[in-house]
């Protein structure tokens, strides 16, 4: 294992494991901070899980953060009942702030594929007091810059759904497309911190519920984006976008933040679409900034 370079900083700040029933599902959420403090709730991206925004929690010591693991990834089981789809995750994340005890004194960050639960949970009714959102998905993933790199992606989320079991588990956990994946996203020339990035990659990249699981999700997660929620949601919200991200370009952002009722984007330079592990510091300080001065309102 390689040492974070965020651990001293994370090492400070109190952590609780916790495991809820949410609309009957077994669900493993992480508590940082003091009891006391305010209240943000995270949603990690896809095939991720509560380990890869804690980079960003070590910079916010002031607030009681409250991370789950999505259903079917991490330690949280898959949902028995319903797809993996938008619907059902925004579903989950309006059950799971309900079942935590919130009582509409929170804030919410979405990341990534989290940018799109998130976004259509708050349309749908979820009523955090401000919304966060790093990297969003702002434009559909096959027209990106990358559409080419996704188009390749849903043939290898097809492959592995039709192979045998344990050829497709196998596919789907192969190390060397992880690390392509891995090295793809990666911007920073910092050699150990990529050494860092490819080695959480490795550890969790792979941690899912099972196959169907995950090419539900991953179909949730090229076919949707932020865009179709913005016009309905109506709290304060920060875009923090990144200048050199291949999933959104900084113009299909720019757009984006045109089409919420009440929306800021920061844009933060030389990164791409791993914010959360390359310039956390900074992504922590926009997000502080813009939260207090909701608080000071």
């Amino acid at each position: 294992m390689i040492a974070s370079p965020y651990a001293s900083a994370l090492d400070r700040i109190p952590v609780r494991e916790h495991r809820i029933d949410v609309d009957g599902t077994s669900t493993a959420w992480w508590e940082y901070g003091d009891a006391g403090a305010p209240v943000l709730v995270l949603v990690h991206g896809f095939r991720g899980d509560h380990h890869g925004l804690e980079p960003i929690v070590a910079q916010l010591p002031g607030y009681r953060i409250v991370s789950p693991d999505l259903p079917g990834f991490g330690a949280s089981a898959v949902f028995a009942d319903r797809a993996h789809d938008i619907d059902g995750y925004a579903r989950w994340l309006a059950a799971f702030v309900d079942a935590v005890g919130l009582d509409g004194d929170y804030d919410l960050l979405g990341h990534s594929f989290g940018s799109i639960v998130a976004s259509a949970a708050v349309a749908g009714g979820l009523a955090p007091r401000r919304l966060v959102l790093v990297n969003p998905i702002g434009a559909p993933a096959l027209e990106g810059p990358r559409g080419v790199m996704t188009r390749l992606a849903v043939v290898y989320y097809r492959a592995s759904a039709a192979l045998p079991e344990r050829a497709g588990f196998a596919l789907l956990r192969n190390g060397a497309i992880v690390r392509v994946m891995s090295v793809t996203m990666a911007k920073t020339r910092d050699r150990e911190l990529r050494r860092w990035i490819h080695d959480q990659h490795d550890r969790y990249f792979s941690d899912f519920g099972d196959r169907d699981q995950l090419l539900e999700a991953f179909r949730a997660s090229v076919s949707h984006n932020v865009g179709e929620y913005a016009a309905d949601i109506a709290v304060p919200t920060l875009l923090v976008a990144a200048e050199r991200d291949d999933v959104t370009p900084l113009e299909a952002q720019r757009r984006l933040v045109t089409r919420f009722p009440d929306a800021t984007l920061e844009v933060i330079p030389e990164v791409g679409h791993l914010i959360h592990y390359e310039t956390p510091g900074d992504a922590a300080g926009r997000i502080a900034r813009f939260l207090e001065a909701g608080e000071r309102a």
